[in-house]
């Protein structure tokens, strides 16, 4: 899978707690960023349809 890099800046609390709960799901803490992202898109488009993607 090809991907596209994206940096995140959080501050030390959240990123605590965002690694204990990856750990604690067995993920990494960019598959469990990956996962949290995945998961707000399905709830979007269960509100307001799917999103068509362009080709580029």
């Amino acid at each position: 899978m090809e991907g596209k890099h994206l940096g995140l800046r959080i501050d030390d609390e959240t990123h605590f707690k965002l690694k204990y709960i990856a750990e604690y799901e067995g993920r990494s803490i960019n598959k469990q960023v990956v996962h949290l992202v995945h998961k707000c898109i399905r709830e979007f488009e269960k509100e307001n349809g799917r999103i068509e993607v362009e080709e580029e």
